[in-house]
C-alpha cells in the first residue's frame, strides 16, 4: 500500500508579468516573467496524494468538494509525471498502472486574483513527483498546469523562462535568490475583492494576444530589458530601482487589458486609488518606500521594507477604514506609528470596508513535505473531511 505524500505550497506575486502565450496547450508564454515567493505560513495551498490498486479510478477534491479528474491541465500534469517516473524507473510499473486521489485545499480566496491555481498546481506537481520518486526539476511540469504555478516550485526570487523550444523544454523557472538573500523585503496583500473576477486570466490573455497592439511593443521592447534590471536589482537589494520596475510592468500590465478589443478591466476605483496613495506617499517619504503591482485583479500587492511597515498599515488604516479593525490584518505580526499630518492629507479616509482586509506577509521558501501526519486523506485514501 503506497504512502500518503502531504506537501504545501507558496502563493507567487509576479514583478514582471506573463501575459499571452504563444502555445495555449503547453501554456508556452510570450515573454519571461519574474516574482517573488511568498511565505508558505501566511498563504498556501496543500495538497495529499496516494495511489492505490483498489482505487477504481482517479478523483480529486478541491475545498472540499469532489470535482472531475478530466481536465485537461490535471491530466497533463499527471501523464507528464509519470512519463518521468517511468523514464527514470523511479517506481516499478505496477505503481504506475495504479489510480490516485488527491485532495486539496487553500487557506485565501480562490479565483479572486490571489495566485490560487498557481499554488495549488504547484502543490500538485510536488506531491506527485514525491509520490512517483521524480528526482528531476519539475517547474515545466507545473506549468502544465497554471503557467505561474512552475515560479512556485521554488523560494525567494524566480524567473520563468519563456523559452524559443516548440516542445516547451526550455520554458521553465530558474531561481535568481532564495529566501535568505533580502530578509527585508515585505508583502501587503490589499484584498479589496475576493469574489471571482469577470474576465479569467485565460481569455484575457487570449483576447490580448489576438487584439493589442501594445503587447506586441511589450514583448518585443520593454519586458526583456526590464527583466534584466529588476533582476540586477534583485541581486543588489536596490529597492528604489525594484519598486520603481515593478509598478511600471504592473501599470503596462493593465495598459493592455485596456488596449486589448474588447477591453479587460481587473483593476477598481480603489485599485486605482491604492495606486495613487502609494505614488503621492513615496512622493512625501523623498524617495521610493513601497511599490504597488496588481495581477489580474482589484487586489493590490505591495512590496515594501520592514522598517517601512507600521507606518504604511497606519495610512492603509487611516485611508480605508474597516468595520472590524481588530482582525483587518492578518498574517505576521507588526506594530503600528502614528502619521504625521503630511501623511494623513494624502487622502481622506474612505468609507468603511472597500478593503475587506490586509494579509503581511514577507518572501518564504518553495514546497515543503509535511510530515508530521496532518494529511488532507485518511487511511483509506478519502478525504478526512468527508
Amino acid at each position: 500500500m503506497s504512502e500518503i505524500i502531504t506537501v504545501i505550497a507558496p502563493v507567487n506575486i509576479a514583478v514582471i508579468k506573463y501575459w499571452g502565450k504563444r502555445d495555449e496547450d503547453l501554456i508556452l508564454p510570450l515573454n519571461d516573467s519574474v516574482s517573488a515567493t511568498l511565505d508558505t505560513s501566511i498563504m498556501c495551498a496543500k495538497t495529499s496524494v496516494c495511489a492505490r490498486p483498489e482505487f477504481k479510478e482517479d478523483g480529486i477534491w478541491l475545498n472540499g468538494k469532489k470535482e472531475s479528474f478530466y481536465s485537461p491541465r490535471l491530466q497533463n500534469c499527471l501523464r507528464e509525471i509519470k512519463a518521468r517516473a517511468a523514464a527514470e524507473k523511479s517506481v516499478n510499473e505496477d505503481f504506475l498502472q495504479w489510480k490516485v486521489h488527491v485532495c486539496s485545499e487553500n487557506n485565501f480566496p480562490t479565483a479572486a486574483g490571489l495566485a490560487s491555481s498557481a499554488a495549488g498546481y504547484a502543490c500538485l506537481v510536488t506531491a506527485l513527483a514525491k509520490l512517483y520518486k521524480v528526482k528531476s526539476d519539475v517547474s515545466s511540469i507545473a506549468r502544465l498546469g497554471s503557467g505561474s504555478a512552475c515560479r512556485s516550485v521554488y523560494g525567494g526570487f524566480v524567473r520563468w523562462h519563456a523559452g524559443t523550444n516548440p516542445d516547451g523544454s526550455d520554458s521553465v523557472a530558474t531561481q535568481i535568490a532564495d529566501q535568505a538573500h533580502w530578509p527585508e523585503m515585505q508583502a501587503l496583500i490589499l484584498v479589496a475583492g475576493d469574489t471571482k473576477k469577470k474576465t479569467s486570466s485565460t481569455v484575457g490573455m487570449r483576447i490580448a494576444v489576438e487584439t493589442s497592439e501594445l503587447l506586441k511593443h511589450r514583448i518585443k521592447h520593454c519586458v526583456p530589458q526590464r527583466t534584466e534590471e529588476i533582476i540586477q536589482a534583485i541581486k543588489e537589494k536596490d529597492f528604489p530601482k525594484f519598486a520603481e520596475i515593478t509598478m511600471k510592468d504592473s501599470n503596462q500590465f493593465h495598459a493592455v487589458g485596456l488596449d486589448s478589443y474588447p477591453p479587460c478591466v481587473y483593476m477598481t476605483d480603489v485599485s486605482h486609488l491604492v495606486s495613487y496613495v502609494i505614488h503621492k506617499y513615496n512622493e512625501i517619504s523623498g524617495s521610493i518606500k513601497v511599490a504597488y503591482t496588481f495581477d489580474a485583479g482589484p487586489n493590490a500587492c505591495l512590496y515594501l521594507l520592514e522598517k517601512d511597515v507600521p507606518q504604511v498599515i497606519s495610512l492603509i488604516k487611516h485611508i480605508f477604514p474597516s468595520s472590524n479593525p481588530d482582525k483587518f490584518v492578518t498574517g505576521l505580526q507588526s506594530k503600528e506609528e502614528p502619521l504625521s499630518p503630511v501623511f494623513m492629507s494624502i487622502c481622506e479616509p474612505q468609507k468603511q470596508d472597500l478593503i475587506k482586509y490586509v494579509i503581511h506577509t514577507k518572501v518564504g521558501d518553495g514546497p515543503t513535505e509535511i510530515t508530521d501526519g496532518s494529511h488532507l486523506l485518511n487511511e483509506a485514501g478519502l478525504p478526512k473531511a468527508e
